[in-house]
C-alpha cells in the first residue's frame, strides 16, 4: 500500500510528494526544496522512515517543481524523469531563475523520457502516466489506480485550475484535458495537486467554477 507524504516548499508554496510503501521503496515527485533547511527536511524524512528512493518524477518543468532536481540527483543518484515535451521548459529554468532572484543548480537531463499511457514502477507499486497538457506543453499526472489517487501537478486544484499564462500554457487545451483525461477517472479519486489541499474528481466535477462535468 502506498502512503503519500506531502511537503510545502519554496517561495511558491509548492507541494513536493514522497510516495512510499511498507518495503521502504519510495518515489520523489516534483522536488521543490529551496535552501539547506528544506533539503534537510526531506532527507531527514527519508532517513527516519528508512526509505529507499528509487525514482524521481516531474509532472512538469516550471521552476517551482524542479528546484531540487539537482539536489535529489546528488543525494540519491536519481535522474529526473519527465515527458520529452517539457525539456524546453527545464532548460529555460536556468535563465528564468536569476530573473526571479532564485539560486538554481541546473537539473540533470534524462536520456530517456516518459510517455502517455506508460506504466512505471517503484517497489511493487505501479503508476499510470496520463498526459494532461494545457498548464504546460506536456504535463503528466501519475495515477495509482488500485489506491484511487492522482498526483496531479498544476492541472486541477480545489475549486480552481492551473494557470495558463506561463510559457507553454493553453487555456482551452487545459479545460479539454481536465474534461477528457481527469474527469473520466472515478469520482472518488483523490487528487493531490501541486499547490494547496487535496480534492477529489467528484467534488471538482460538481463545484469547480472553471470546468464542470
Amino acid at each position: 500500500m502506498i502512503t503519500v507524504k506531502s511537503f510545502v516548499f519554496n517561495p511558491y508554496q509548492e507541494n513536493t510528494y514522497v510516495l512510499y510503501d511498507e518495503s521502504g521503496a519510495c518515489a520523489i515527485i516534483d522536488p521543490g526544496m529551496y535552501g539547506a533547511a528544506e533539503e534537510e527536511r526531506l532527507v531527514a524524512f527519508v532517513r527516519d522512515k528508512g526509505l529507499r528512493p528509487e525514482i524521481l518524477l516531474n509532472t512538469h518543468c516550471h521552476i517551482d517543481h524542479v528546484l531540487a532536481n539537482r539536489f535529489v540527483y546528488e543525494q540519491f543518484g536519481l535522474v529526473p524523469q519527465m515527458h520529452e515535451g517539457e525539456l524546453p521548459l527545464l532548460i529555460e529554468v536556468q535563465n528564468y531563475a536569476p530573473q526571479m532572484g532564485l539560486r538554481y543548480e541546473p537539473s540533470p537531463i534524462p536520456e530517456s523520457f516518459l510517455e502517455d499511457g506508460q506504466t512505471i514502477k517503484f517497489g511493487e507499486n505501479e503508476l499510470e502516466l496520463i498526459l494532461v497538457p494545457g498548464h504546460s506543453p506536456a504535463h503528466l499526472c501519475f495515477y495509482a489506480a488500485q489506491q484511487g489517487f492522482l498526483i496531479g501537478g498544476d492541472v486541477l486544484f480545489r475549486n480552481s485550475i492551473g494557470r495558463t499564462d506561463l510559457p507553454g500554457g493553453n487555456h482551452e487545451q487545459l479545460l479539454m484535458s481536465i474534461s477528457q483525461r481527469v474527469y473520466t477517472l472515478p469520482d472518488e479519486t483523490v487528487v493531490y495537486p501541486g499547490h494547496g489541499p487535496e480534492t477529489t474528481v467528484g467534488h471538482e466535477k460538481r463545484t469547480n467554477p472553471f470546468v464542470r462535468a
